[in-house]
């Protein structure tokens, strides 16, 4: 397809997937003379991505690239290559050292992943940014006074693991490392809000279940 074809396929204006181009977050076509050049759906299905990781995810330009980069390292294993790309992210909080209770909330999460059996993430430990952000909010939490215990937690990963096995599932069906990769940032960015939003109603749904829309009655 023409640049305008994929302009227009895209739901992106031609001038934007031009900035793409020359900022390198879209591979260039296939040159087929001195001016025009050649698109396929390898293209579309980038340019989509690049449209979920500024506008959805909010990214800034060199983080986005940086995501892309890692999509495309192919001398990367699929796990590493996954995780570099995730990792690549915008993540929370990074743990505050000077907090008393940063300290307390490692060893918990220590406890945690040993109690659930992920070594790769107690192996990984604070080089991972997701761990490092698990660190900070369960800090968050010990501060404020809010319980927050292993076993709680540990409930709530076993549910997430669930979540995690449907979605690597779900990656299989792409042909290629690239695709699996791409789908995969893709969900991080666009449906983890969404798991949010269920997971609200999830609980106003059993509240109403429960206690009924007015709320038990007393007296």
């Amino acid at each position: 397809m023409r640049l305008s074809e994929l302009s227009e396929r895209g739901g992106v204006p031609l001038a934007t997937v031009k900035y793409y181009l020359r900022e390198r977050l879209l591979p260039a076509g296939t040159r087929i003379s001195a001016t025009q050049a050649d698109y396929d759906e390898g293209h579309l299905r980038r340019l989509r991505l690049v449209r979920a990781l500024l506008q959805v995810g909010r990214l800034p330009v060199a983080t986005a690239r940086e995501v892309l980069a890692h999509i495309d390292d192919e001398s990367l294993g699929r796990t590493i290559r996954l995780g570099a790309a995730l990792w690549a992210l915008p993540h929370g909080p990074e743990p505050d050292e000077d907090a008393p209770e940063t300290a307390t909330a490692r060893a918990e999460v220590a406890r945690l992943l040993s109690e659930l059996g992920w070594t790769t993430a107690l192996e990984l430990g604070e080089l991972s940014p997701v761990h490092r952000s698990l660190v900070a909010s369960l800090a968050t939490l010990i501060r404020l006074g809010y319980p927050c215990d292993v076993t709680y937690l540990a409930q709530q990963a076993r549910l997430m693991r669930e979540v995690a096995v449907q979605d690597l599932d779900a990656l299989e069906q792409f042909p290629t490392e690239a695709e699996r990769v791409e789908a995969a940032v893709a969900s991080a960015v666009l449906y983890e809000p969404l798991l949010a939003s269920l997971r609200r109603l999830a609980q106003a749904e059993e509240s109403a279940q429960r206690y009924g829309l007015r709320g038990p009655r007393t007296g």
